[in-house]
Formats: C-alpha cells, sequence, structure tokens
C-alpha cells in the first residue's frame, strides 16, 4: 500500500512546515547545542563582565561614593566652602565643625564635600579625552601599516619621553584664570600616550586573527572592522587605560593646585593642600591638611581595586588564582597555611629495585672488584 507524501513527510530534518503555506515552504530552526549568534551588544556585555570581580566592585562602590558626594554636595556640606566663622579660627575637630576649621573661620568639611566636584570632574573628563585620542592613534597605528603606522608610533614615542608635569606647569601657566574644562584638556592632552602604546601592540595581535581575515575578504569597511570586530575585544585594555588616566588626572590637579599653579579660586583637594601649606598649617594643624590627604589616598586606592579586577579578567592565570583563594576562604582555608602545609609534607623515599639493584653495572663492577682483591689477599697470606 502506497502511503501519500506530504509536507510532515517530505520535510527535512531541522526545519517546520507552517499550515496553509506550499511544501517548499520550510522554516529553519538551528541545530539543538548550536552556541548563540555573536552580535556587537553580546561582546560588549561580555567584555564588562570584569566589573563582576570583587575587587572591582569594591573599588566601583568607592569611586561611587565620591561622584554621590560631588553631585549631592550643596544639600551634603553643613556649611558653604567659603563661609566664615570669626569665632572658631584655627579649631580642631569639634560637634559643630567635624573636621575643624581653618584660619579664618571655613569649615573643612564643607572644603572637602565641595572640593570633590572638581576632582571628579577634572579626573573624568581629562580621562575621557585623553582615552579617545589612544583609541584613535593606538588602534589606526597597529592596524594599518607603512609610514602611517610609523608616524603614529613615533608621536607616541614622542609623548612618552616628554616629562608630564612640567609641560603642565608651562601649558596652564599661559592662561590667567583656566576654568576645570581647560585644565581637564591639558591634563587629557598630555596623558594619552601610554594607552596609545598599549592598544597599538594589542591591534597588532588582533590583526592577523582569522576573524579579522573574514571580515577583511568580506570586504567590510575599515570603520566596521575597528567598531564591530576589534574594539569589543579591546575593552578590557580601554577600560584599564581610562581608569590609569583618572588616576593621574586627579594627581595632576592636586599638584598644580598644591604647588599654586592654577588659581586658587578652584576650590580642590589640592587648594586645601595649599593653603594649608601657605598658613602654616604643618605639623600642628593635622584637621586641616591630613582629611584632604586622606581622600586622594582612598579614591586612588579605588581606583586602583577597579585596576586590578581587569588585571584578573585578561589575565587567566590571576584570575584563576583568586578563584581558587576565594573558594579555599569560603571553606574556611587559609591559604598561606595550605601552602606551608604542603611544602612541609616530606617526600616519600624511594626503596632501591631489588631487580634493578643487582643487575646494575655499578653493583656488577663492585663485585668484580672485590672477587679480584680476593686472591691477592689468598695469595698474600700464602
Amino acid at each position: 500500500m502506497t502511503v501519500p507524501t506530504t509536507a510532515a513527510n517530505t520535510a527535512p530534518d531541522g526545519s517546520a512546515v507552517v499550515s496553509g503555506m506550499p511544501e517548499t515552504a520550510t522554516l529553519r530552526t538551528p541545530p539543538a547545542g548550536a552556541p548563540p549568534r555573536t552580535t556587537f551588544w553580546s561582546q560588549l556585555a561580555q567584555a564588562f563582565a570584569m566589573f563582576r570581580n570583587p575587587k572591582s566592585i569594591a573599588g566601583l562602590l568607592i569611586l561611587g561614593a565620591f561622584v554621590l558626594i560631588a553631585i549631592f554636595a550643596p544639600w551634603i556640606a553643613p556649611y558653604g566652602p567659603t563661609q566664615k566663622d570669626r569665632t572658631a579660627l584655627r579649631q580642631p575637630p569639634s560637634w559643630e565643625h567635624w573636621l575643624g576649621t581653618t584660619h579664618m573661620g571655613e569649615d573643612v568639611l564643607s572644603q572637602i564635600i565641595y572640593g570633590t566636584r572638581g576632582v571628579i570632574v577634572v579626573g573624568f573628563l581629562a580621562a575621557f579625552i585623553a582615552t579617545i585620542i589612544a583609541i584613535t592613534i593606538g588602534v589606526i597605528a597597529g592596524y594599518v601599516r607603512g609610514w602611517k603606522s610609523e608616524s603614529l608610533s613615533a608621536l607616541t614615542n614622542v609623548f612618552l619621553v616628554i616629562p608630564g608635569i612640567p609641560l603642565i606647569i608651562i601649558i596652564a601657566s599661559q592662561f590667567e584664570n583656566p576654568p576645570l574644562i581647560v585644565i581637564a584638556a591639558v591634563l587629557g592632552i598630555t596623558g594619552w600616550a601610554w594607552g596609545a602604546r598599549v592598544l597599538r601592540a594589542q591591534t597588532m595581535s588582533l590583526r592577523n586573527r582569522d576573524f579579522i581575515q573574514a571580515a577583511r575578504a568580506n570586504g567590510e569597511p575599515l570603520r566596521r572592522i575597528i567598531t564591530v570586530e576589534m574594539l569589543p575585544n579591546l575593552m578590557a585594555l580601554i577600560a584599564s587605560s581610562f581608569v590609569g588616566t583618572v588616576t593621574a588626572a586627579i594627581l595632576g590637579l592636586t599638584t598644580l593646585a598644591f604647588i599654586g599653579v592654577i588659581p586658587v579660586s578652584n576650590l580642590n583637594w589640592g587648594t586645601i593642600l595649599f593653603w594649608a601649606q601657605q598658613n602654616g598649617a604643618f605639623p600642628r594643624l593635622w584637621w586641616w591638611y591630613v582629611p584632604a590627604g586622606l581622600c586622594i589616598a582612598i579614591i586612588g586606592v579605588a581606583l586602583s581595586l577597579i585596576n586590578f579586577g581587569i588585571d584578573e579578567y585578561v589575565n587567566p592565570r590571576l584570575r584563576s588564582a583568586g578563584e581558587r583563594a576565594r573558594a579555599m576562604k569560603k571553606k574556611g582555608l587559609n591559604v598561606n597555611d595550605a601552602v606551608t602545609v604542603v611544602r612541609s609534607v616530606p617526600l616519600p623515599e624511594k626503596s632501591p629495585d631489588p631487580v634493578s639493584s643487582a643487575t646494575s653495572p655499578a653493583a656488577s663492577g663492585a663485585t668484580d672488584s672485590s672477587n679480584t682483591a680476593t686472591p691477592h689477599t689468598n695469595q698474600n697470606t700464602k
């Protein structure tokens, strides 16, 4: 008996037949177990997975606290940054002034809170400018070849050799009253070379990968190859360069303010240290300069923790070591004690193999020598 052929019988495996449509119209479904299609957004989400590290999370929380303080400074600060209390000059910490007062009766805590704005704005803006320049020059220098790559590499090396702080002082001193945007631009223009050099080296490594070669063979334009294929694979290095530039910009701003290059009207942690030095606060009036120094150190630690987390994400060895250490801590074990126990365990002594020792050349040589020595002894006895 002949069974009539239907669309269900003739449909190939891995396809679905829709009723009311011709037999040839089938909807292809991906085979079971096939990996999901990789898109730009999925690669971008995978790149930002580096911030799931506990160190990165701790650093982001501390940095987020400073950002919130900078945003809500007028509502957090108990006094204005220049509000004076003539009855409390050079007063140590008290209930009215938690971090004491300056020589003019200004509240130090309020100055710290308002000074956070300048530090955050200059740090992030300078890092943004430097990162954009580093990506543009570094990726192009690593992807193209010939005189273009050599010229961009030479430009990067020049900015690496030039001392940063003296150049910043020269440029900043040309402005009579530079705003924070100009200071951030100067710090960003002078701080992009290190990130560009690292991105150039990584781009040269990615340039010969199979997926880049396939995109080039398909006739993809250069802009799409860089933005869609390369940048998601460079996000870890870009983030590390950005965080490092924020740290350098904050240190540069506080240094310029401390030595008096930028006007003291731009309130930040460096200007607090400048006024403390100018009015002889070192070392007696510790409440005037210690909080500003601690804030610089704490935000530096936060940025360093973020960088450590990125390093663990990029370097598989550091990541696996960190995961093992966290697993041992969850079990209540100490990593140092475990290493000490492993080192203190004696190695088992190897017992000599009777067969090998009996047939070894050394043993046979010793037996022959002992046999040859016996007749001489008998002769001497005779």
